[in-house]
C-alpha cells in the first residue's frame, strides 16, 4: 500500500470512529420529571428537574440544560429566554428559577447538551399558587424534539 493509500485509510477509520461516537450519543434518550413550586413572588417557581436515561432510567449526569419556556396558546407573544440549569443535590437533578408573563399553561423547553443531546418538552400549568398538569388541549402530541 503506498503513503497516499495509506493515509486516504487512515482518514476514513477516523471518520468512522467519529461517526459511531456520534451515533451512540444520540441514541441516549432523556426522559424529564418536572417540578414547580411557587416561590412567593408573582409569576416565579422554582423548578426541579429529574433526568433520566429514557431506556435504563439512570440518572443523566454531565449535561448542560437550557430551560425555556413558551405559552402553546400563544407561541410567539409569551416567552421566557431560555436560562442554563444548576445542579441539584441529587444525581440527574437540575434546578431552575421561572419567571413567567402570566398565568396559564406553559410548554417546557429543556435542552441538553455535552454527552446526551435531546431536548423534551414538558407542558404544565401554572397558577398563582401551584403547579400541575396541562389542560388536554395544551400537551404536545410528543414529549421529544430533535
Amino acid at each position: 500500500m503506498t503513503g497516499a493509500g495509506r493515509l486516504q485509510l487512515l482518514a476514513a477509520l477516523a471518520i468512522a470512529v467519529c461517526f459511531a461516537g456520534a451515533l451512540r450519543a444520540a441514541e441516549v434518550r432523556a426522559k424529564a420529571d418536572v417540578t414547580c413550586q411557587p416561590t412567593g413572588e408573582p409569576l416565579q417557581y422554582d423548578c426541579t428537574i429529574r433526568l433520566t436515561q429514557a431506556r435504563t432510567g439512570a440518572p443523566l449526569t454531565d449535561v448542560t440544560m437550557m430551560v425555556g419556556a413558551d405559552m402553546p396558546s400563544m407561541p410567539m407573544m409569551h416567552n421566557v429566554r431560555p436560562m442554563k440549569a444548576t445542579a441539584g443535590r441529587e444525581s440527574g437533578s437540575y434546578e431552575a428559577r421561572l419567571d413567567l408573563e402570566m398565568t396559564g399553561d406553559w410548554a417546557l423547553r429543556i435542552d441538553l447538551t455535552g454527552k446526551v443531546r435531546d431536548r423534551v418538552v414538558k407542558v404544565l400549568r401554572f397558577e398563582e399558587d401551584r403547579v400541575g398538569p396541562a389542560t388536554a388541549s395544551a400537551k404536545p402530541p410528543s414529549e421529544h424534539k430533535r
